[in-house]
């Protein structure tokens, strides 16, 4: 039961990311699920998802965390490798599910490195930004103020490589819009086409996904480029 809930509220969330507890509970409740806030408040903590309100799970800072300002109000963002940005979202599949990171050039929409995992430890999101960072760096990083990035494991590789760190308003989801773009364009283009019988179906068909998003799909914001294109052509 809670894997369905689940699945509607991913799908209600991909359309509407300003819906929080109380309107996704109205939400399932029209569906003919008879269900209460607190649970669905908790399947949304699990999920990792909030509307734009205060956020429960992804957006909980590490014990001790920095504060940072969020660098991106008014700023013209006009060259690759101005901005990155980064979020983590839930990937269904037909039995359970899994987060996906990714880490995006907010410029170009070119996505730098991604990995997945099972739990919303840390570790799958060092291991994406170490990848991105192996031959090219940002001049500002921007993140929610999830555990994830607070942490000062994940700052520190920042702060070494002298980038200048931006973060989320607390409860604003839509501050770090981009990659709140691509998230939909991976759910309604791959995910939501398919039903991932294993991790490893998962891996496949999202790598062949973001594959087709860097270097084959056509962007109108872009001027009908690719983001590839757009991030190697313009550095």
């Amino acid at each position: 039961m809670n894997l369905d809930l689940m699945r509607i509220i991913d799908e209600q969330y991909t359309k509407t990311p300003f819906y929080g507890v109380p309107r996704m509970t109205e939400v399932l409740r029209r569906g003919g699920y008879p269900v209460g806030r607190k649970r669905v408040a908790r399947l949304m903590q699990i999920m990792g998802i909030q509307g734009i309100c205060p956020k429960k799970n992804l957006s909980k800072p590490a014990e001790g965390h920095r504060k940072f300002p969020y660098l991106l109000r008014k700023l013209t963002i006009d060259h690759p490798n101005h901005v990155w940005a980064t979020d983590i979202t839930y990937i269904r599949m037909r039995s359970g599910f899994l987060y996906l990171v990714g880490i995006m050039d907010w410029y170009s929409r070119y996505v730098l490195s991604w990995r997945i995992s099972n739990s919303l430890d840390n570790l799958f999101c060092i291991d994406a930004l170490d990848e991105a960072l192996a031959t090219r760096q940002p001049e500002i990083f921007n993140s929610d103020q999830g555990s994830q990035f607070t942490s000062n494991n994940f700052i520190s590789i920042l702060e070494g490589k002298e980038v200048r760190i931006s973060m989320d308003g607390r409860g604003r989801a839509l501050d770090n819009i981009m990659i709140e773009r691509l998230w939909r364009s991976v759910k309604y283009e791959e995910v939501y086409l398919k039903d991932y019988m294993s991790v490893r179906d998962a891996v496949d068909g999202l790598g062949r996904y973001l594959h087709f998003y860097n270097n084959e799909r056509l962007h109108q914001s872009l001027g009908y480029k690719t983001p590839s294109e757009v991030y190697f052509k313009e550095r």
